[in-house]
Parts: C-alpha cells; sequence; structure tokens
C-alpha cells in the first residue's frame, strides 16, 4: 500500500494545526526567541521542518502544564531556573487547589442553606439555619455580613443570638422595628440636642437590656466555648481575603448619620455603658 504524500516541510497554519496551537502565537515564540524562525521558501512564506515541530511539541507540552513561556525557553537554553519554575508552579496550584475546594464547599453550603444565609460563615449560618423561612430579615443579614466583616465569624456568631430571639419573641421584635423607623427620623432636620434624641436613646437601652436579659435567660451563650472551638477550625478560611483590624474596618464602612443620629449612638453608648457599671436602667421621658 503506498504511502500518502509526506511533505518535507509545512506552513505555518500546518503546524500550527498538528501542534494544538495557532499561527500566532508560533509566532510570538519567533518573537521572544523560543523557536528559531525557520527560512522562508520561494513564496516567502516560513516552512517548518522535523527538528522545529518537535521544538513546537515541547513548548505545547509545557506551556499545557502551566511553566511560563520565559521558563521555557531557560530550560532549552540549559538553564535550571526550570526546577524553580515547576516549585513555583506546584505551589500555585496547591494555592489554587484550595481556593477550588472552598468555591465548592461554599456552593455546597449555598444549596444546602440557602442564599444569602449561606453566603456567610459556617459559624453564623450554623446558628440561624433552623430558624423558620422569614424569620430573618434582610437587614438583619445585612447586619451580620458588617458584622462578619469587622468582627469576623464569631462576632457574627455571638451577634446572631440576638437575631434569634428576636425570631422567636414577637413582643421584642415589634419593638425592634418601632425603634428602628424612630432612629430612621434622626435625619439632618433635627438637632443633635432636640430632646427626642435623648428619650430614644434610653427607649433604646431599656430594650436592649430586656434583649440581653432575654439571651441571658435562653441559655444561647452556653455555648460560647464550643463556638471558640469552631472558629479555629476555620480560622483559615478567608486567607484570600484582604484583612484589616476592627477599627480600621469600623471607619472604613460609611453610614449616612446625620448629627442626631451620631448624638444618639453617643448617648446610646454612654447610657449602656452605664447599665453595665451599676445595673440602672435609664427611664425614657
Amino acid at each position: 500500500m503506498p504511502l500518502p504524500a509526506i511533505p518535507r516541510r509545512v506552513k505555518i497554519g500546518d503546524a500550527a494545526a498538528f501542534a494544538g496551537t495557532t499561527p500566532r502565537a508560533i509566532r510570538h515564540y519567533h518573537a521572544i526567541g523560543l523557536l528559531a524562525e525557520p527560512e522562508r521558501g520561494s513564496d516567502d512564506r516560513r516552512r517548518y521542518g522535523y527538528d522545529d515541530m518537535i521544538r513546537l511539541l515541547w513548548i505545547r507540552k509545557m506551556a499545557d502544564a502551566g511553566i511560563s513561556l520565559d521558563d521555557i525557553r531557560d530550560g532549552f537554553e540549559g538553564a535550571t531556573g526550570i526546577e524553580q519554575s515547576l516549585a513555583r508552579l506546584e505551589e500555585s496550584l496547591a494555592s489554587k487547589a484550595a481556593a477550588i475546594e472552598s468555591q465548592r464547599a461554599a456552593v455546597h453550603r449555598l444549596r444546602e442553606v440557602g442564599s444569602p444565609l449561606g453566603l456567610l460563615s459556617p459559624l453564623v449560618s450554623g446558628r440561624l439555619r433552623d430558624l423558620p423561612p422569614g424569620a430573618l430579615r434582610p437587614a438583619d443579614l445585612d447586619t451580620l455580613l458588617v458584622t462578619e466583616r469587622v468582627f469576623g465569624p464569631l462576632g457574627a456568631a455571638v451577634q446572631a443570638n440576638r437575631f434569634i430571639v428576636l425570631a422567636t419573641r414577637p413582643e421584642l421584635r415589634s419593638e425592634e422595628d418601632r425603634l428602628t423607623e424612630a432612629e430612621a427620623a434622626l435625619d439632618d432636620t433635627m438637632s443633635p440636642d432636640d430632646p427626642r434624641v435623648e428619650d430614644l436613646a434610653a427607649q433604646r437601652c431599656t430594650h436592649e437590656t430586656a434583649l440581653g436579659a432575654t439571651i441571658d435567660r435562653s441559655g444561647l451563650d452556653e455555648d460560647l466555648d464550643d463556638l471558640l472551638d469552631q472558629e479555629d477550625e476555620h480560622a483559615g478560611e478567608e486567607e484570600g481575603e484582604a484583612r484589616t483590624s476592627t477599627m480600621e474596618a469600623i471607619v472604613k464602612m460609611p453610614y449616612d448619620f446625620s448629627p442626631a443620629r451620631i448624638r444618639y449612638e453617643e448617648r446610646l453608648i454612654e447610657l449602656l455603658h452605664s447599665v453595665d457599671q451599676d445595673g440602672d436602667i435609664p427611664r425614657p421621658r
């Protein structure tokens, strides 16, 4: 049986097709000195022979393995840099594999827990996943998202106690909603010295004290040691995320607070601190 016509040299398009690349890539290899440019034929076109194709095939194999073109060139020239490149590549692949595994775990959690709760850390979502549908408000999840960013998963998991109580105590949820609406009215039209600022801060302090007492009675804080153990397990989850100090994170999160709202927040902190010190709850006027 006669053999088909076997070319002694091939054009760049045929070389690219055989090697699984493109003519543009081959021209780039020429430009950076990775592949010697062959002589042109009478038609002024490059023709590639057996040795050219062998080198091109090795280039493709190494490039597909993730080795940089510069390191491939060094390897062909007998430099030792290829080993360093392989070490860096292996480290990079391990990091990518860990990132992919983390993403797979996040997708699994989203499918299991649901969105957006599943986007929070397992430490937080695990505390809230058994609440009935609709028990968590979008604003509750927003608050947990910010808290997790500022104070980490443990801080948000502790704060989750608040939303568990609000979801299961209608009278506290109703008061929470009332106070939230009143706080929204502390806009730029109100003076920081308006007596309503002080009165509302006292009401909020009373509410927060009642919430805290309910959390204490519920036993939700009794598993804090378990949460600390879980935090150790998940400590490396967000290593890829830029970390900042708590204070840096706080001052970088914008809140559109009026002077009256700022005075309200300051006064609330003072009142809550007073309760912690002597146990006296301020009474609204």
